[in-house]
């Protein structure tokens, strides 16, 4: 376990994190989603999945169970996982931060970066059902991420990987750096 290359991938919604995972999956990594967590918790509790009850649901979570209560679940599925290369999708402490840094040693945090408007357009085509669909709730919604502390994980990035180009070329950057960091 101690041996694992874990990941956490960064970035604000729309920024290319599933990008990121999309890549790692055909390079072996394992994937551990912290939305889903959240996700599932919606559902146990009979909401539908929009952007407004996960919302709530996230917060709710992390004022009753602690801020590294998602990272904690995390954990349990990175230590079972069968790879030895695992990426954590969607961080957004600094306490789970710290607490992915002391339990795996070879943990990076890596940082996806696209401007507010880039974000917004992809947000608004992809049509998730938690998607914000105007300007609005977008904003809203970058601000709830910002105020549970991503700003600051954005800021503690190992490596930033900027997403404002061809998708072709955020492929092959995050390949190179996934493949890179896989074999240290």
């Amino acid at each position: 376990m101690r041996n694992k290359t874990v990941i956490g991938v960064v970035g604000m919604p729309g920024s290319g994190k599933s990008v990121v995972d999309d890549v790692a999956e055909k390079l072996g990594f394992s994937i551990v989603i912290m939305g889903d967590i959240i996700r599932e918790k919606v559902v146990k509790r009979g909401l539908k999945p929009t952007s407004e009850n996960i919302g709530k649901v996230m917060l709710q979570i992390r004022t009753e169970e602690g801020q590294a209560a998602v990272a904690k679940k995390c954990i349990l599925k990175i230590k079972s996982a069968k790879s030895q290369g695992i990426i954590v999708d969607g961080i957004r402490s600094l306490v789970e931060v710290k607490l992915f840094r002391r339990t795996f040693p070879k943990f990076k945090l890596l940082s996806i970066h696209s401007s507010p408007k880039t974000r917004f357009h992809r947000i608004f085509n992809r049509r998730r059902s938690d998607d914000p669909s105007n300007w609005t709730i977008f904003s809203d919604r970058d601000f709830r991420e910002l105020t549970i502390g991503i700003g600051s994980v954005i800021a503690m990035a190992d490596h930033v990987i900027p997403n404002e180009e061809s998708l072709r070329r955020f492929i092959s950057r995050v390949r190179r750096f996934l493949k890179a960091n896989i074999n240290e």
